[in-house]
């Protein structure tokens, strides 16, 4: 996972304490990390959830979206990740980190290319609030009305944006793209679907008239920020690529959309490579040139970047 920032807690890490504990149980009987089943850190797991859910903290998991590594987290239930980064953040870095969430889920979300990811030029833009700017979210369920954020400077936002990365919250790519980790979508859940779809939700099965923002895998019901979607951009299906396979399973081998059953062929990407492949499937304006998209200008920010 080098090019998705600092390695994330998968299954591989715990097996060897686990196994020194189960060595501990039975020392005439030492356990092997290889010996450590999958089946034996979902029962500690389960146990452990047992006990720290009175805390108010639950462990989840996740598959990552391109590697397909199972990666877990320690989440905060009542707190969300938005409150706990404001006891190391200040509140205009905060309110930076808002706005560059904004700019992946709402200015380079659109239904033509769903792209959920900037690029550091992208990123840095939001440095300064736009002129007239009020906070309108807090990261609660209340929405209230503050004074605009100050500005950062664009060293202070590239700083803000690297410790994002060092603390796990965004991953950086190799082609320069800045995203949501898995355990920022694991946290971040529930706010990103009351932030960013204000009609529809995790349940919703058609579009409405307005863009839904954020989008669940129809196979594993999980945030898709990277995989494909239905040809039919108008059609809100997306599935992980990892997820593909078990859900043409479920259609019994059809590979259909399971919305509008149309035929799965040549899909559309969902995250970065939307903007890649948006801008080569743009078509052409008058006098032969090509009419600018949002896929375009991400493609441009990447390489000004």
């Amino acid at each position: 996972m080098s090019d998705h920032g600092d390695p994330a807690y998968d299954n591989t890490h715990p097996k060897p304490i686990l196994a020194a504990i189960q060595t501990a149980q039975t020392p005439n009987r030492p356990t092997l990390p290889e010996d450590v089943s999958q089946a034996d850190f979902e029962y500690y797991v389960d146990a452990l959830n047992t006990h720290i859910s009175a805390y108010d903290f639950e462990i989840r998991s996740t598959h990552h979206q391109v590697s397909k590594e199972r990666i877990y987290a320690l989440v905060n239930t009542t707190s969300d990740a938005l409150t706990q980064m404001a006891t190391v953040h200040t509140p205009d870095e905060i309110a930076f980190v808002k706005r560059v969430l904004d700019a992946m889920f709402e200015t380079y979300n659109t239904q033509v290319a769903e792209v959920m990811a900037v690029t550091s030029m992208q990123a840095l833009k939001c440095a300064r609030p736009p002129h007239g700017e009020q906070q309108r979210r807090d990261s609660g369920n209340q929405t209230q009305v503050t004074a605009p954020s100050a500005a950062l400077t664009g060293s202070q936002a590239q700083s803000v944006l690297e410790l994002m990365v060092q603390e796990g919250w965004f991953e950086l790519s190799a082609k320069g793209y800045h995203s949501l980790s898995p355990r920022a979508l694991m946290e971040l859940h529930g706010w990103l679907v009351e932030t960013y779809n204000d009609q529809g939700g995790e349940d919703s099965d058609e579009e409405d008239d307005e863009h839904v923002k954020i989008k669940f895998c129809a196979a594993c019901r999980e945030i898709v920020t990277v995989g494909q979607r239905c040809t039919d951009l108008g059609c809100g299906a997306r599935v992980h690529n990892h997820c593909t396979r078990n859900l043409w399973r479920s259609q019994g081998g059809k590979e259909e959309c399971p919305t509008c059953k149309k035929a799965w062929t040549e899909a559309p990407a969902v995250g970065e490579k939307a903007a890649w492949q948006g801008a080569r499937q743009a078509t052409n304006g008058p006098n032969g040139r090509r009419r600018r998209s949002p896929s375009d200008e991400a493609q441009s920010g990447a390489e000004e970047g």
